[in-house]
């Protein structure tokens, strides 16, 4: 058996780990998926009245807003399930497993891989139930045939930087408390980019923060893939902001992994 197998078959073990982990705690899936809907239930029927949005009264106001504010809530959904990653690698680290595998003829890169894998696979579930969520209320995107590959493949982008970020974060951690906490920022950003009202109605500090933090361009750029509108360069940033945090992340991650225990 070559190296490059034994790490794919090695791979798909701690990916089926994982899955395995999701079918029989699926509270953990709806509970990161639960906040996500809270916000966009929130924000449209509360807020979504008051935001001058449209041009027929409240109504029309609350159905553009909800148009308006969902990528950004598809956003927070997977940052969420980001945060659920990094539990999950801090109790691995924390309770021995991870050290019981070092032990074993286990291929290093498997067990990273599992967590992210698993990771990818939970954030598009809860993307899913997000969406659902929301069309049923009254979301219609005007996204073609041709939108929709470039959507998936978007939020999975954002997945795997994310996921990256958050195993780092986990690993780094030293308690399952810590690692809850670290990744929190991550869900917030949104609200302090475009997800949710235009930059330009922010004050001047807070907007130059808000155009220059990656959540905006990877949510003008979900946005007008959702709705059928003009992207502009937003593309452009966003694959860059996801690609450099992955790489950054991955790279940091590794190096946290492969540390001695002892040290």
């Amino acid at each position: 058996m070559t190296t490059l197998t034994h790490a794919v078959g090695d791979s798909a073990t701690m990916v089926a780990r994982q899955l395995r982990h999701m079918v029989r705690y699926p509270s953990m899936t709806l509970l990161l998926a639960g906040m996500p809907i809270f916000f966009l239930l929130l924000f449209v029927y509360v807020f979504g009245g008051a935001m001058d949005f449209g041009a027929n009264g409240a109504a029309a106001g609350r159905a553009a807003y909800l148009d308006y504010v969902a990528p950004g809530i598809m956003l927070i959904a997977v940052a969420s399930a980001a945060q659920g990653t990094a539990i999950s690698v801090a109790m691995d680290m924390t309770e021995g497993i991870v050290a019981r595998f070092r032990t074993m003829d286990i291929a290093r890169v498997s067990v990273l891989t599992g967590h992210v894998v698993g990771s990818l696979v939970q954030a598009m579930v809860s993307v899913a139930l997000v969406t659902a969520v929301a069309l049923l209320i009254g979301f219609r995107p005007g996204a073609g045939p041709a939108e929709w590959p470039a959507i998936v493949g978007l939020m999975a982008l954002v997945s795997f930087a994310l996921t990256w970020l958050s195993v780092a974060l986990g690993l780094v951690s030293t308690t399952v408390e810590t690692a809850s906490n670290l990744p929190m920022p991550l869900v917030f950003l949104p609200f302090l980019g475009s997800g949710f009202v235009p930059t330009e109605t922010l004050p001047a500090g807070l907007r130059w923060f808000a155009e220059y933090q990656p959540f905006t361009p990877i949510t003008e750029t979900l946005r007008g893939l959702l709705m059928g509108t003009e992207i502009g360069d937003s593309a452009t940033a966003a694959v860059a902001w996801c690609a450099g945090i992955a790489l950054v992340s991955y790279l940091w991650a590794r190096r946290l992994y492969n540390r001695d225990p002892a040290a």
